[in-house]
């Protein structure tokens, strides 16, 4: 079962994801010329500003948004209309109308618990010869963040509430390397990259991305106190010691 959290607030994280969109910038650099009439899977399309570029690159082509999230799936649709094809899917039981030429992935896959099965179900959906570009949470990341959030947690009013579970897996290099050998790809390039992110604003952010887990399991009525917490024990300003899981692979011609 995907322990993804389902209860995402896609408007504001349309308007606070900026550090993603930097992230997925990085990745465009890495998928080089395009022919403009390839297949393109966006695997975590979130709320679909990134999606949208990829339209841009495939004019005689085809787009595919999935996202666990069905708030995410109806703002891409909403936004792009007739120029992608958005479902509500699990990334481990992806099921898609045609194989793709290039899967596209930005800070999704560390939401996925099962990363074999995850890159199993990535491989079947790729043309032979066809290329898997992404990136993700890894090793090591916003770990400082999390133990402040996870000592706040712990105490009243909260710990009655907030269960000990982790829906996310921060991968290291050569375990995601080896995962994605096993399910068949090859030509594979994995790295973990620091990318310490400071924000002007906080609040929003962590609200909308970082803390949702926890608020998700909380009462509406302690989530104003836990973020105030949170953010008490943080400090300004609060830079996130993000690290980035980055992979390129292609399926066997």
């Amino acid at each position: 079962m995907n322990t993804t959290p389902r209860n995402w607030d896609a408007q504001t994280y349309s308007q606070v994801s900026a550090p993603q969109q930097a992230w997925a910038q990085e990745q465009f650099a890495r998928i080089g010329r395009l022919n403009g009439d390839e297949v393109i899977l966006d695997a975590g399309c979130g709320s679909g500003n990134v999606t949208a570029q990829l339209t841009e690159m495939v004019p005689d082509g085809r787009v595919y948004a999935v996202d666990y999230s069905p708030a995410m799936v109806q703002h891409t649709q909403a936004l792009l209309g007739d120029r992608v094809t958005a479902s509500c899917q699990d990334l481990q039981e992806l099921e898609l109308p045609e194989p793709v030429d290039l899967i596209f992935s930005n800070a999704t896959f560390h939401w996925i618990p099962d990363h074999q099965k995850l890159f199993n179900a990535l491989h079947r959906a790729l043309k032979p010869g066809g290329r898997l570009v992404a990136q993700c949470g890894g090793k090591g990341n916003i770990d400082q963040f999390r133990a402040v959030a996870d000592t706040v947690a712990a105490q009243p009013p909260f710990a009655e509430h907030v269960k000990d579970d982790k829906p996310w897996l921060y991968a290291d290099a050569s375990e995601t390397h080896n995962r994605l050998a096993q399910a068949g790809f090859t030509e594979i390039d994995t790295w973990l990259a620091p990318r310490p992110t400071t924000l002007d604003d906080p609040r929003p952010f962590i609200t909308t991305v970082c803390l949702l887990p926890m608020l998700n399991q909380l009462p509406d009525t302690l989530h104003d106190q836990f973020i105030d917490q949170v953010l008490a024990t943080t400090g300004a300003p609060l830079t996130l010691d993000y690290v980035r899981l980055n992979m390129t692979a292609r399926r066997a011609g």
